[in-house]
């Protein structure tokens, strides 16, 4: 799986090494559901209008071939897709509803991805209200070429990670060798909320509130022994960045294990950061702390991404982004981050390195 790079005297690679990016976007168009739901849901589909037409940015986001140019531009060989519009999906509280969306989502982004099926990998939208259903979604979008599934990062009250309600569509996964994302901002949480609810929302919410969600469903995920009973299901982390995770495993190892062993029987008999070695990855792309930590923890579980298109991407200067941010690292553990792992979790083969 190793390609051979040039490594120069600044840290930096050669234009020739070849990027993954395990999360960029596309930018569906505000009336996709208008126009393709079936015609019972349509008078109350999700109105996009607004935020859709302030995002279209970059013509890639919607079509593909406009895509693999932009791709070239930043030097990008191959991008895992995660939705834009279709993230606040995931807070509908109408089951019929959201499982309506997603299925037009998914089979959209079929569509865009058989453009360039070698560069363009689909991850699919599974609602998981009901789980037979949702274990039927996954199949169907797993046997057309979707090669990761998205579901709710903060599950509806009723239905909580730490719950069996997942169990079979967790198991399911790992059978198909699905991948399992949790997003930011998908769910019943600070997705749902309305603009303006709070004065310091945008920058509260900007770091404080995105953590804890993620590290309560993954809390919830380790601790109630879904790992455990799954040890094949594949999680990943995605747009998170990933300075905190080491501290998080290292408080949850000693404060949530080992501090309890003698007094408290733990709820599972590894430490956490053992599961989430063997079963979690994580996406970063502007995280010069974190990409310091991985001299020593993180490289079989880290994947660069760029975010391409949205505004926070790192599109089209991913390369110095990098170099600045990689450029210490061994060329082995460089290459696992920008590439191989992606490419080993996602069962990709490495592409032809894009033209620029």
């Amino acid at each position: 799986m190793g390609v051979k790079q040039k490594t120069k005297g600044d840290g930096s690679q050669a234009a020739t090494e070849v990027l993954v990016s395990a999360d960029s976007h596309v930018m569906e168009s505000p009336d996709l559901w208008k126009t393709r739901l079936p015609r019972k849901f349509r008078d109350s589909a999700p109105d996009f209008s607004a935020i859709g037409n302030a995002l279209r940015g970059h013509p890639g986001g919607n079509d593909p071939s406009q895509r693999v140019k932009e791709m070239a531009q930043d030097g990008v060989s191959a991008e895992v897709l995660y939705p834009t519009l279709g993230l606040s999906l995931f807070g509908l509280d109408d089951p019929a509803m959201q499982e309506a969306c997603c299925r037009v989502y998914n089979d959209w982004l079929l569509e865009y991805c058989q453009v360039a099926p070698d560069r363009l990998t689909g991850v699919a939208l599974i609602p998981t209200y009901d789980i037979d259903r949702a274990i039927g979604e996954l199949e169907r979008c797993r046997n057309a070429g979707l090669k990761g599934a998205e579901v709710w990062q903060t599950p509806h009250p009723d239905m909580p990670f730490s719950s069996d309600h997942y169990d079979r569509f967790w198991d399911a996964a790992q059978e198909l060798e699905v991948p399992v994302s949790l997003h930011i901002a998908t769910g019943h949480n600070r997705a749902k909320e309305l603009p303006g609810q709070e004065a310091l929302a945008p920058f509260r919410h900007g770091v404080n509130r995105k953590l804890q969600a993620i590290t309560d469903a993954l809390f919830d995920l380790i601790f109630t022994g879904t790992l455990e009973r799954f040890p094949r299901l594949k999680l990943v982390v995605v747009e998170y960045e990933i300075g905190w995770i080491p501290f998080f495993l290292q408080q949850w190892d000693y404060y949530g294990f080992v501090r309890y062993r003698k007094t408290l029987a733990p709820p599972i008999p590894q430490l956490p950061s053992e599961y989430f070695s063997r079963q979690v990855f994580a996406t970063f792309f502007n995280d010069p702390v974190g990409c310091r930590q991985l001299a020593s923890w993180g490289v079989d579980n880290c994947m660069w991404s760029n975010d391409f298109p949205h505004p926070n991407s790192t599109w089209p200067h991913s390369r110095k982004v990098i170099a600045r941010d990689l450029g210490h690292l061994p060329e082995q553990d460089r290459a696992k981050l920008v590439r191989e792992n992606a490419v080993r979790l996602y069962g990709l083969t490495i592409p032809e390195p894009i033209g620029r």
